[in-house]
């Protein structure tokens, strides 16, 4: 049996959406109700930016239906201020800051590195080792939040579950098969993340599940793929769904991924602007089989 696949955008509340991608007239309040039944998933951003709040969350799982799944930005205070050194603190804010309640619709939590942040074994190794497997585990490492969070954590998990963990990195230090080993000894995924900056672009597996980050063909978070793009694409994560590699995947290690009968992927557009992000998600959506709606002068059906 193949995985699953979810297919998304990059958040969701986007100036030129309104009255395009959603309808002329929708309250904003109600943005996130309609993008979630256009897509399967959304990654949520606005958690890298800022601590966000037990009952945020609650309010977004709340307006999405059964079966959806986000997934969830780190804190960039941990990635691009402490760059992972004494971050124990950080790490316990995040997880205290109210993920929990977004219950069994809590998705692959997406760990996103600076450009100018380079890969240190002796830095990196030690934060994939302490990044929590389970809910459970993530509960544990919640108790170290510091005193910012009080009257404002939620400290028990609402569901428990196992988590997935990706790795966004965008330093070419990082191109290396020891970085690649890292990765799967602790189960964490490389983000295959496209983008025309000197970015690094591979698509290794490292974990049980693929997460895919589409920032613009060529230009970054702006420009439009393809149709011929989004074949490619739309190859690749059929054969990562099918627990095999593509034919012509671009590798930074030449050993084999662990062997799967199958893997779920996780695919967001990233580029916002001028509608592409939505009209290509669905376009992908549609070249893969997926439950797709359709537009009806200017209205969403099912």
């Amino acid at each position: 049996m193949a995985g699953q696949v979810f297919i998304g955008v990059s958040g969701w509340r986007f100036e030129p959406w309104r009255g395009n991608f959603y309808p002329a007239g929708l309250a904003q309040a109600k943005e996130l109700h309609h993008a979630s039944r256009q897509f399967n998933s959304i990654e949520l951003n606005g958690s890298f930016y800022s601590l966000q709040r037990p009952s945020f969350y609650a309010q977004w799982a709340a307006q999405t239906p059964p079966g959806f799944v986000f997934a969830v930005k780190g804190g960039r205070y941990i990635t691009h201020m402490l760059k992972l050194r004494n971050a124990e603190a950080a790490m316990g804010n995040f997880f205290a800051s109210g993920l929990f309640a977004l219950g069994d619709k809590l998705g692959p939590i997406l760990w996103q590195f600076p450009p100018n942040f380079g890969f240190h074994p002796e830095v990196f190794e030690p934060f994939l080792a302490s990044l929590p497997r389970t809910t459970a585990a993530a509960a544990k490492i919640a108790l170290q939040r510091d005193q910012r969070l009080k009257g404002r954590e939620l400290l028990e998990p609402l569901h428990r579950q196992r988590l997935r963990h990706a790795v966004e990195v965008r330093h070419a230090s990082f191109v290396d098969p020891a970085f690649i080993a890292l990765l799967r000894k602790y189960k964490v995924a490389w983000v295959v993340a496209d983008t025309p900056q000197p970015w690094p672009l591979y698509e290794d597996v490292t974990a049980d599940f693929v997460y895919m980050r589409l920032h613009g063909a060529t230009e970054l978070y702006k420009s439009r793929y393809t149709s011929e793009q989004l074949d490619r694409w739309a190859a690749c994560i059929d054969a990562w769904r099918q627990g095999r590699q593509p034919a012509d995947a671009r590798l930074i290690s030449q050993k084999l991924p662990p062997p799967a009968e199958s893997r779920d992927v996780y695919c967001y557009f990233d580029n916002t602007d001028k509608l592409h992000a939505p009209d290509n998600a669905r376009e992908l959506m549609t070249k893969l089989g997926l439950p797709l709606t359709t537009s009806v002068a200017g209205h969403w059906t099912r």
